[in-house]
């Protein structure tokens, strides 16, 4: 392993049990991880968390040795008007992620850009300013924590799909709200995310890194379109001074290839920082 390796997030072998993931995630050489507790994606975090939950949690992370950056989770679809009992289950899942975040020792909780679907409930403009406004109470609550919130925008099954829905939502971000750069979910849009960094680089707070194509996230490093050199000559270009983590949920390779896949990105990407 080298120091300039990226991180991994645990997302890359969400086939495995948590620690059985991070025993593989720290057999490659990684000494960092984002933990994914995205319901659907990745169940290394119970979706219904109880304090029981975060403390079980917290223990196989911190028995697994690795240093976490982020915990990137889902508090359900913040462009979705709630009822009171609604808002209060929200702002108690919450509360344990954020729980969870600090017990991991992690920098921020990730949250998505909107529900997994394109259409907005009430209106674009209304959906996007509820987004945003459910993301700087996030952030309010955070704060008291000691961690940050971050936004992964654009995301391509989400309601800020491309660049310029991600755009709209920035614009109404509080400066609290750290903007998360994935190069699959631009890419697969249709943007560029060497573009992307030149025109939020001071929001941007983390970078995820998948390959992909248009229309499709879900490659390996080298197995598709995004210009990485370019990518990170932009951030460095701006000045950009935070973390990265491979985020490998790709389908062009076997479970068994997997590590191996890591270990050959983690080296590539060594090559870039």
């Amino acid at each position: 392993m080298s120091d300039r390796w990226p991180g991994c997030s645990t997302i890359s072998f969400r086939h495995l049990g948590l620690s059985e993931a991070l025993g593989v995630i720290a057999g490659c050489g990684f000494a960092e991880i984002d933990l994914g507790a995205l319901p659907g994606v990745c169940d290394h975090v119970p979706y219904e968390l109880t304090e029981a939950a975060v403390a079980e949690v917290v223990s196989t992370v911190r028995a697994g040795g690795l240093a976490v950056r982020s915990v990137n989770g889902d508090i359900g679809d913040l462009n979705l008007v709630l009822d009171a009992n609604a808002a209060r289950e929200r702002e108690t899942h919450l509360r344990h992620l954020l729980d969870l975040t600090v017990g991991c020792g992690a920098e921020a909780l990730v949250l998505p850009c909107g529900a997994q679907s394109h259409e907005p409930v009430t209106g674009l403009g209304e959906d996007l300013d509820r987004v945003a406004g459910e993301l700087a109470r996030a952030a309010e609550l955070a704060s008291a924590h000691g961690v940050a919130i971050w936004v992964e925008a654009p995301h391509f099954f989400r309601l800020c799909a491309d660049v310029d829905l991600a755009a709209k939502l920035i614009e109404r971000l509080d400066q609290a709200v750290g903007v998360v750069l994935d190069t699959s979910h631009i890419v697969a849009s249709g943007g560029d995310p060497a573009a992307f960094a030149l025109r939020f680089g001071p929001r941007i707070a983390h970078v995820h890194l998948r390959d992909a194509v248009p229309g499709g996230i879900n490659h390996s490093i080298g197995n598709g379109v995004v210009d990485f050199p370019a990518a990170f000559e932009a951030l460095r270009s701006v000045g950009y001074g935070g973390s990265f983590a491979l985020e490998l949920e790709t389908r062009d390779v076997t479970d068994d290839e997997r590590p191996a896949a890591a270990v050959r990105a983690a080296e590539y990407i060594a090559t870039l920082l």
